[in-house]
């Protein structure tokens, strides 16, 4: 017979994929937003912020990157409440989806040279996305892992999600490093998302 934490009544191995779905889940989350750091920093001045002095394309390109993180309170409000009314484990579907697409659609956003002014609109509309999708799924991820824990291991096994911001912050450095020199600098953005759904 499989044990049953006392708290939630989840058997002890389901509660481990739980752990470990919560934190692959923000892995993937934190490197599709982290991606856009590296690629904002070495090219994206030049594709999408072209007609400005290099300085202000580079600054353009990290303010992008920085609109990411004014989507990330709303994505909490607005998963938080979903989730608590039509549960987590669904609107964490939902924020993988809504961060993977957007990350996938950044990869193939055509450039400023190709439709102008639309080419950093859309990229900062994106980062929106992106900052929604984090938002939601962070904090999701660690409410259902607390949930189902046990009262004495819970805090323990909610802080492991929060592992997936390092993790995440060296899969995108070392995937742009290595994926970007021989293939091009968007590849890092729909490799993943190749990955998965492969």
């Amino acid at each position: 017979m499989t044990a049953l934490h006392e708290f939630s009544g989840t058997s002890i191995s389901e509660y481990r994929k739980v752990v470990l779905a919560s934190v692959f889940d923000t892995i993937i989350e934190w490197y599709d937003f982290l991606i856009y750091g590296t690629a904002a920093a070495l090219v994206f001045n030049k594709l999408f912020f072209p007609s400005y002095d290099p300085l202000v394309g580079t600054l353009a390109a990290l303010a992008a990157y920085g609109v990411g993180f004014l989507g990330r309170p709303l994505g909490a409000v607005i998963f938080g409440h979903y989730g608590d009314r039509i549960g987590r484990k669904s609107m964490l579907i939902a924020t993988m989806l809504t961060m993977g697409l957007a990350t996938f659609a950044v990869g193939c956003l055509p450039t400023h040279e190709q439709i102008g002014i639309f080419a950093p609109i859309a990229l900062v509309l994106l980062r929106i996305l992106q900052g929604l999708g984090l938002g939601g799924e962070w904090g999701g991820a660690v409410i259902l892992v607390m949930e189902h824990g046990t009262k004495e291991k819970r805090g323990f096994y909610g802080s492991l999600v929060q592992t997936g911001f390092p993790i995440g912050l060296v899969t995108a450095s070392l995937a742009f490093t290595a994926i970007a020199k021989t293939a091009g600098s968007r590849v890092p953005f729909f490799w993943l998302a190749h990955t998965l759904s492969g």
